[in-house]
């Protein structure tokens, strides 16, 4: 009866009704099906190397391979500035650092900059964050946020949250941010909103420290060297020679390696730091009694092994051994990650929410895994340079795609935006990535991108530099206290172990790539008129 009321009724009076519960929660369906949730997963100084998508040879990672497999992996996605904090300003405000004012991990954020996910929570969605935000601890723009202070903790680490405070919860750090979001998913996802997530791991950024399920079982296993493990710089500049960040010269013993103190006495080994053997004995004082019996169960004998075999060990042999205790931590602090990762998209098939969710995985910036004899990050090699970009969105992506285009993580804000149908700000420097997610290459211009790195002097020692890369070149300048070229035939040197800059067959591409990254600097306004006039004049010489 009452259905046939209704149709009788004046059609305006029906139109302004619909218009009425279009704009309540009862058009929930409709929302969902026109506005997708998001999940911006994020892992801090995971290399492209530790994904097996990418390359097999080092770790199995299943769970971030499905979203590649159900999705699309970015074979040549990048950073503007390859360190932690400046990365990720970069990935929230959509504006390279020299703009959004966060160009090294000691200045402040800039907090009266307006980051994506505020412009969403105005739009509508639910938004919230765990785990490692590292360049704020009060985030704007979410309704609910548990973050790790700085850094963070591998185990029982400290949460700023939104509403309770600052907490100390018992566990590893991997697992606990999973916790948290699977429970914020389960108990405060509002289901008439979309949602934004930010999922954001600690791991697997140095000092290394894995659960125990997985230091038991990759601390046995042993890894393949990189081809480049003892590069000696030769035929490049000073840069490459003087960065402080080889595996044997610059690795802590006691905080990375997992030396005890008292066995690096023993051997007369120095500090490589001056928070060398303290990075290992606050972290013994973070953990439970359980858990210290636990991990000297299995490190103690690794270090009398250690102790045993030192005295005997040439330079290249200790090389070999701290390259495989590194790759032991890194790659099992990566397989938590991977475990976690599978937690969650589980969580989203198990609740219907897979077909309209958009998931892309990424970190912060590449990392060196003994490529060029280094760990840590920061300059605009590869391996550095380089980051995994893989997105899933049921209907938008075809399953199983792979795109060489030119990517960065510039791009992140406007394409998240643009999913969610709400307006980038101007200043954002980024393009959507949605043409490439849809298949639509033709619609994608970019030939190539524009990279600057700040902070020198300081840690590691990775001089400053700005270059531009293409598919096919990478052309570089170091500068400040040093005037030194060097350009990189990506596809005939894919290692860079040969700067060709002065190679006169090389000169159209010098020319070629030298207006090019006086473009690019003028185009997103890193071009004091003194450095322009520089570049010019040397394009001109």
């Amino acid at each position: 009866m009452k259905k046939y009321l209704l149709v009788t009724f004046n059609p305006v009076f029906l139109i302004g009704l619909f218009c009425l519960v279009s704009c309540t929660s009862g058009n929930v369906e409709e929302e969902k099906s026109i506005r997708p949730n998001i999940v911006f997963m994020m892992s801090d100084d995971h290399a492209y190397q530790a994904i097996s998508a990418y390359y097999d040879h080092l770790i199995e990672t299943p769970n971030i391979d499905r979203i590649a497999n159900e999705g699309m992996l970015f074979s040549n996605a990048c950073v503007t500035n390859s360190i932690c904090a400046p990365s990720r300003a970069v990935i929230f405000t959509g504006m390279h650092s020299h703009l959004n004012g966060k160009i090294d991990n000691r200045v402040p954020f800039d907090t009266s900059k307006v980051t994506f996910p505020q412009l969403l929570q105005d739009a509508g969605y639910q938004t919230a964050m765990f785990g490692k935000l590292h360049f704020g601890n009060n985030p704007k723009g979410f309704d609910q946020f548990k973050i790790l202070p700085g850094q963070g903790q591998y185990y029982n680490p400290d949460f700023i949250t939104k509403y309770d405070g600052r907490v100390r919860i018992e566990g590893y750090t991997t697992d606990l941010i999973t916790d948290m979001t699977l429970e914020w998913m389960e108990e405060e996802r509002d289901p008439s909103k979309p949602f934004f997530l930010a999922y954001l791991h600690k791991a697997p950024h140095r000092a290394w420290q894995p659960a125990e399920r997985h230091f038991k079982e990759y601390i046995n296993k042993s890894f393949p060297e990189p081809p480049t493990l003892f590069d000696d710089y030769e035929g490049r500049g000073s840069a490459a020679a003087e960065a402080e960040m080889n595996l044997l010269k610059h690795m802590n013993w006691a905080g990375d390696s997992k030396i005890y103190p008292e066995i690096m006495d023993e051997l007369g080994i120095p500090e490589t730091s001056k928070g060398d053997k303290s990075a290992l004995l606050n972290f013994d004082k973070r953990m439970t009694p359980d858990q210290k019996a636990a991990w000297d169960a299995v490190y103690g004998p690794m270090n009398e092994e250690f102790k045993a075999a030192f005295p005997n060990m040439n330079e290249k042999e200790k090389m070999q051994w701290r390259f495989q205790r590194y790759m032991q931590d890194y790659l099992a602090c990566i397989a938590a990650v991977d475990e976690n990762v599978g937690r969650l998209l589980n969580y989203l098939d198990e609740n219907g929410l897979t077909e309209n969710t958009l998931v892309i995985y990424t970190s912060d910036q590449g990392f060196y895994l003994g490529e060029h004899g280094w760990f840590d990050k920061r300059f605009i090699y590869d391996e550095s340079f380089l980051t995994p970009l893989l997105v899933r969105w049921p209907g938008i992506i075809e399953e199983g795609v792979k795109c060489d285009q030119m990517v960065q993580n510039l791009d992140f804000a406007q394409t998240m935006l643009e999913a969610a149908g709400v307006d980038a700000l101007p200043e954002m420097q980024g393009e959507s990535l949605l043409p490439l997610l849809k298949g639509e290459e033709e619609d994608w211009n970019r030939d190539a991108v524009y990279y600057h790195y700040y902070e020198y002097p300081g840690a590691h020692m990775v001089k400053r530099h700005y270059g531009v890369v293409t598919r096919e070149y990478k052309l570089v300048h170091f500068y400040h206290d040093v005037d030194e070229w060097e350009l990189y035939d990506r596809k005939k040197d894919p290692l860079e172990m040969k700067n060709v800059y002065n190679d006169p067959e090389y000169a159209g591409a010098v020319e070629e790539l030298s207006s090019k990254l006086a473009e690019l600097r003028v185009k997103y306004k890193d071009s004091p008129e003194l450095d322009h006039k520089y570049i010019m004049e040397h394009l001109n010489r």
